[in-house]
């Protein structure tokens, strides 16, 4: 059948920007056709596997579970009887895809890595609402599964929350629709209940726009919490408002209006935060159910940790809603995915935003933004993109239909693919280090040496980040995190070359976890190591 330009616009645009600038920087490859099912949810594990979460009452996904492993869903208005997946596990070694069993909805719930490496997933809709589930992984060639846990659950039902793991490996789940609490996993035993967090129901409006608030843990140990246009800094130990920052002006910045936000790196001292939230729908345009109001294109940027922060305002190449904002090895930001028209939620939005952006956050203001090469897969609403332990980034999903529909303007999503940054191009293949050798597990403010070699001989220093592994969905990577640690310059030994680093100091930093190590020389990162630091 042919394709009509005229009912799909976004075709005539993408072609002729290809043929405009067909030398931008980046380049894409399709690792899977058929995932099984689009992925809402996204989370690498230690391992290089991935976990892919769906939601349950969706219908039949393109997977099947293994026989005799059907559940009854009395919430699926299409399958009662559902034998379908609705989680699969992806094999970045060989691209094999396993189902996994989840046993209640997922839908619009929250994540977070926990410090032995457990995915911990909470709340949901329905009969998810209150659960609590975990994911431990394993080798790709052994089998784990999702459990839920029986013998707690979540205080408070929690549907669009968000999670974000404390310095003491803990994790602290914030919001959701209707409740505008915090709670703790595991359970505080100093505390009955879930604590009242006056901030989220002061900042909802009549389209709510408070839902999966950005939290980052600041490395004073306080959090930053951001819903709609304003934040506060939040005191988790002592759970009150310590300080409330001046307001982001260019409209609302959350779900369902949501752009996307990251806390940049970790480095010199460790004191200084900056928080960076960029893109969101036009107020109206999702009680209007307008597709074609324009997003936002403004950034804004604030020191978080200084004591009268302001923010510095900045506009991308594009408008967009719904784009995601994945911290890289180097520490420059890959602004991806989204929509330049609509809002989130289904079928709300149009003109996908094919072409990444790279946020470089040490440039001058005007010279941040770097249009990088556009995708051909529209990546809209529940899509997620992860930064994957060789440096690539990896998209997935993009439903935005209640139930999976292939045959409309924006079709369910199956294909995973993978973006590579300009880092991993071959003209730069001779400067790209390897990690030869690395300690498994450090511990806080412990000194230890990492080897690498390079085809060509190192000139300057080679620096040894950190980045952590978060959950992502709907346009925000909960607990994401990048940490350059200190380190001196590297010495030629043996053929290797030898660097001395101290790990973060306290897990204000960088919390207790699992850590992809990369070294990085001249803004080229190697293949991670996957590093656990421990108390």
């Amino acid at each position: 059948m042919e394709t009509s330009f005229s009912t799909r616009p976004w075709l005539l645009i993408f072609i002729t920007l290809s043929t405009v600038h067909a030398q931008l920087p980046g380049s894409w490859e399709l690792l899977v056709s058929n995932a099984g099912l689009a992925s809402m949810h996204t989370a690498v594990t230690r391992f290089n596997t991935v976990v892919l979460l769906d939601r349950t009452n969706i219908g039949p996904s393109r997977k099947m579970l293994p026989k005799g492993h059907c559940r009854y869903d009395r919430h699926d208005d299409v399958l009662k009887k559902d034998c379908y997946a609705h989680s699969v596990v992806f094999d970045l070694q060989t691209n094999e895809i396993r189902p996994l069993m989840i046993l209640t909805d997922t839908w619009c719930s929250s994540g977070q890595f926990l410090p032995d490496g457990t995915l911990l997933q909470t709340g949901g809709d329905l009969d998810g609402f209150k659960k609590i589930r975990k994911f431990e992984p394993c080798e790709p060639d052994r089998f784990c599964d999702w459990v839920e846990l029986k013998d707690v659950e979540l205080i408070n039902g929690r549907w669009y929350a968000t999670n974000q793991i404390l310095p003491d490996g803990t994790v602290i789940i914030v919001g959701g629709r209707g409740t505008n609490t915090v709670e703790y996993y595991p359970p505080r035993k100093t505390q009955n209940g879930a604590v009242e967090l006056k901030f989220l129901a002061e900042v909802e409006d009549n389209q709510m726009d408070n839902l999966y608030p950005y939290v980052h843990l600041l490395p004073n140990s306080h959090l930053f919490i951001f819903a709609n246009n304003k934040a506060v800094m939040y005191d988790h130990e002592d759970n009150k408002v310590i300080h409330e920052y001046p307001e982001l002006l260019g409209g609302p910045r959350n779900y369902p209006s949501a752009g996307s936000s990251v806390m940049l790196a970790l480095d010199g001292d460790f004191k200084t935060a900056v928080i960076v939230i960029c893109g969101g729908a036009e107020y109206g345009a999702f009680i209007e159910r307008s597709t074609d109001t324009p997003a936002h294109g403004s950034c804004g940027r604030i020191i978080a940790t200084d004591p009268n922060p302001v923010w510095e305002m900045e506009d991308m190449p594009f408008g967009r809603v719904m784009g995601d904002m994945v911290m890289l090895p180097t520490g420059d930001v890959l602004i991806i995915n989204g929509a330049q028209s609509g809002t989130q939620g289904f079928e709300m939005a149009s003109n996908p935003c094919l072409n990444p952006v790279l946020y470089r956050p040490d440039q001058p203001i005007s010279l941040r933004f770097m249009t990088l090469n556009p995708g051909t897969v529209p990546r809209m609403y529940h899509s997620t993109a992860n930064l994957l332990p060789d440096g690539r980034v990896l998209l997935a999903g993009s439903n935005p239909h209640y139930l999976y529909n292939f045959a409309a303007e924006f079709p369910t999503e199956l294909r995973l693919e993978a973006f590579s940054p300009e880092y991993l191009s071959l003209d730069r293949a001779n400067i790209r280090p390897v990690i030869e050798g690395i300690p498994e597990t450090v511990r806080y403010g412990e000194a230890f040496d990492v080897f690498v070699t390079v085809p060509l001989p190192v000139v300057g220093v080679v620096e040894v980040n950190f980045g952590n592994a978060p959950f992502a969905t709907h346009s925000f990577s909960q607990g994401q995190r990048l940490v350059k640690l200190t380190v001196t310059p590297s010495v030629p030994v043996d053929g290797r070359y030898r660097i001395k680093c101290t790990a973060p100091s306290n897990g204000a930093v960088a919390p207790p976890g699992y850590y992809m190590a990369f070294a990085v020389n001249q803004g080229v990162p190697s293949v991670a190591r996957w590093v656990h630091l421990v108390p």
